[in-house]
């Protein structure tokens, strides 16, 4: 909205980006904004954007979007940073000058001592708005400016847009590998149809937004269940044996009992174990299911404790 930053973040060292999935690339940029605040004395905050720009902008077109905004907070706390200041992505931000965003928002109303982003990110009407626009802005208005160059795993750009296509191909370990940690989704438990009970594998299911663009299948996966991380085996898609209906996250947790409806849980993707298939009985469904079992408890024995690092909001 209007307001200006909170007193405890007044002259802060701001991160700036849209931030989705918080990857190793904005979290280069969140590093380096720290390392400045502490060298000015300040605290160090993320300024960052809601709903994303593509989203408002372009309603029409379905944006596969990284995180939530909760589960974005929850990873930007988890990075260390002091707080985070949320402005609303709307049609007079949108049509803000990239001089007035500098001059009345970043010093006007934020009072910032210095900014970080990264070498790509643009800002303001028609994103004129530069690294290098923002440094002559930072040397006129006495703030610092602090452009971090590009990040790369092994020849791959670590971006936004490659975690969605390694996603869109059920690659969740290379989508790992760029996120630094596993991607996770949130959401509260709603009843199903209650098939998994009944063939002696009862989920916790949560539906996804429409954009998740995730490949349908099977994964092995690790839950934060109440503070408590439990292993288990998920199906996301469509049911093609019983309803091919809309998707779905239906996840299976090794030994546990108990009552999730209406629960908020977090699900990590650690592994990929197969695609998504139409079964000729509801047996052969339950035997492959047994081995889809045995084949995630091994998968995630190799992966102790994996799961991404995630503050208080």
């Amino acid at each position: 909205g209007r307001d200006d930053a909170p007193a405890a973040l007044k002259g802060a060292v701001v991160a700036i980006g849209n931030f989705d999935g918080v990857h190793r690339g904005h979290r280069a940029v969140i590093a380096a904004a720290q390392r400045r605040a502490a060298e000015f004395g300040k605290p160090a905050a993320a300024l960052t954007f809601a709903p994303h720009p593509r989203v408002f902008l372009r309603p029409e077109n379905p944006h596969f979007q990284l995180n939530d905004e909760r589960s974005k907070l929850r990873l930007l706390a988890g990075a260390g940073l002091d707080g985070a200041i949320i402005m609303t992505f709307n049609a007079a931000l949108a049509s803000t000058s990239a001089e007035d965003f500098v001059v009345k928002i970043l010093r006007g109303r934020f009072a910032i001592s210095g900014a970080v982003l990264g070498f790509d990110f643009h800002f303001g009407k028609n994103r004129t708005g530069s690294p290098e626009l923002l440094r002559e802005q930072g040397e006129q208005l006495g703030f610092s400016v602090d452009v971090v160059p590009p990040l790369e795993d092994e020849g791959r750009p670590v971006s936004s847009g490659a975690v969605r296509a390694a996603l869109t191909q059920g690659k969740v370990i290379e989508a790992s590998e760029l996120l630094g940690a596993p991607w996770f989704v949130s959401g509260e438990v709603i009843a199903g149809a209650k098939r998994g009970r009944e063939l002696g594998f009862p989920t916790a299911n949560i539906r996804l937004d429409p954009s998740c663009a995730l490949k349908h299948g099977i994964y092995a996966v690790r839950a934060n269940v109440g503070g408590r991380l439990i292993d288990g085996v998920a199906s996301f898609g469509r049911r093609p044996t019983f309803d091919n209906g809309a998707p779905l996250l239906e996840v299976f947790l090794f030994d546990f009992n108990g009552d999730l409806y209406g629960q908020w849980i977090e699900v990590a993707f650690i592994s990929w174990i197969r695609a998504e298939a139409k079964f000729d009985s509801v047996e052969e469904l339950r035997r492959q299911m047994d081995a889809d079992s045995a084949k995630t408890r091994e998968t995630l024995a190799r992966a102790p404790g994996a799961f991404p690092v995630l503050g208080d909001v």
